[in-house]
């Protein structure tokens, strides 16, 4: 298995379409459903044996949140915030950019 190169709470941008977001999850390895997968149009259909991703993503228009493969993602660095307005319930801003993970209280 491969380690994730990418780290919760970074911002990322895809390769390929324009789009970015902050990490708040990572698979390992491939974790959705095969129906997801085979409508990925396959001359840019991922590998499925490496880490996945799940971000809080936004393009020009609206706000989302995208599964996408290690193979497809950058670190941006382009030091915008991330409009997403989930950001605010699972994160705070730090002062280098990123993102930290709010403390979850445990009873």
């Amino acid at each position: 298995m491969k380690t994730a190169k990418f780290s919760i709470g970074q911002v990322v941008r895809h390769r390929l379409f324009p789009f970015r977001g902050v990490i708040f999850d990572v698979d390992p390895q491939f974790a959705n459903t095969e129906e997801w997968y085979e409508a990925i149009p396959a001359d840019v259909r991922p590998r499925k044996d490496q880490p996945f991703y799940h971000l809080l993503a936004e393009n020009s228009e609206t706000e989302y949140i995208a599964y996408v493969s290690e193979q497809n993602l950058l670190e941006d660095q382009s030091g915008e915030p991330v409009r997403h307005p989930q950001i605010r319930e699972m994160f705070d801003k730090r002062p280098d950019g990123r993102y930290q993970p709010k403390r979850q209280s445990r009873h």
